[in-house]
């Protein structure tokens, strides 16, 4: 996808096919009792997919939007015009890693988040990564019409 292909008002048709291949990606993580199996995609301002990564990915404890940024060297130009899109909000507490994906793709300086389906209080009370993001000047955009996408893939954790 080029920059071309992603219309600057109408977020719709390219917001869903990059929170799509976030929520294919989710389907590559390990199995887990306990944790989401989430994807993220990291997209340019010219609409190039930067990166790309999912839970577990390589490493028990990774996040989707950890896995993602982290395969971009620190301090990318491109972020500061990226968008990262991720199957499940990105989380605002950790037990695992000091730093929450939230505050990470705020110190990447990425300005867009599109997510799918807020998380759940399943494994965390109160998620405010979507809180934290719009706070910090972060324009989030939510399509709840993918989040059964994105439930279906950790089922066997709602159920």
């Amino acid at each position: 996808m080029t920059a071309t292909d992603r219309p600057s008002t109408d977020h719709s048709s390219a917001d869903r096919l990059f929170l799509l291949r976030a929520i294919e990606l989710s389907r590559r993580c390990p199995p887990a009792e306990h944790a989401f199996s989430v994807g993220a995609v990291v997209v340019g301002a010219d609409g190039t997919v930067l990166s790309e990564g999912y839970s577990r990915e390589g490493d028990p404890l990774v996040h989707a939007e950890e896995a993602a940024l982290a395969k971009l060297p620190a301090g990318d130009p491109r972020l500061r015009g990226a968008t990262v899109y991720s199957s499940l909000e990105p989380c605002s507490r950790r037990a695992s890693r000091p730093h929450p994906c939230a505050e990470l793709i705020l110190a990447a300086g990425v300005p867009r988040v599109v997510i799918a389906w807020r998380e759940p209080d399943l494994f965390v009370t109160g998620c405010e990564g979507v809180d934290r993001l719009r706070a910090a000047g972060v324009e989030v955009v939510e399509l709840p019409e993918l989040a059964e996408h994105a439930r279906a893939v950790n089922r066997h954790l709602l159920d």
